[in-house]
């Protein structure tokens, strides 16, 4: 009756999300299933060792429950496996699901961005830029008789950088400081004459 009014998609959109928290709650209830089974074997377990010498027939019957619970425990084991796998696999197919629709609202959003944006439209907008940029230099020389976009001189340039070099070369060697001249020359010894 929904899918007449349009609760239809609803349902749909929500079907995987359903049937993955259906499938997390069984799952939650096998493993505690598997909880209590181990529990089970171990108790069984405990009785045929403390019967084993004193009662026979009961550690053999503790042994037979056990054997019975270990058969429900693989099943069980064996149920949670495809359980899980079931849920990653519904998993992945909804974020597919959800990764396409995510592309297709993308495309949808660039090609109403782009709308009526052509190559040719560019081109007339940036010749106009163009057009008014230079008539904007052409004002600005008429009144201050000098261009906005003046050349630099890059002669100047290299020099301006020549003496900004020259001047941390000055800072570093005035930073070394002075060498101390030892005078260990006139301690030497002098040799005798040999007259």
């Amino acid at each position: 009756m929904w899918s007449w009014f349009g609760g239809g998609a609803a349902q749909r959109k929500d079907a995987p999300k359903d049937a993955i928290l259906g499938l997390r709650s069984h799952l939650d209830m096998l493993q505690k299933r598997e909880k209590h089974l181990q529990n089970q074997i171990d108790e069984q377990q405990a009785i045929a060792r403390k019967n084993a010498n004193s009662n026979k027939n009961a550690a053999k019957a503790a042994l037979r429950r056990k054997k019975t619970h270990e058969h429900a425990l693989d099943q069980t084991v064996a149920q949670i496996g495809t359980l899980e796998q079931q849920i990653n696999s519904i998993e992945s197919a909804n974020i597919n699901r959800e990764t396409l629709a995510a592309m297709e609202k993308a495309g949808q959003a660039m090609k109403q961005i782009h709308g009526k944006l052509t190559p040719e439209k560019v081109d007339e907008t940036m010749e106009r830029l163009r057009d008014q940029n230079a008539l904007s230099e052409e004002i600005v020389t008429a009144i201050t008789g000098s261009s906005l976009t003046e050349p630099i001189d890059d002669v100047e340039l290299d020099e301006e950088l020549e003496e900004l070099q020259q001047e941390q070369l000055d800072e570093a060697m005035i930073k070394t400081g002075t060498v101390p001249v030892s005078d260990a020359v006139h301690k030497m010894p002098t040799p005798a004459n040999a007259e």
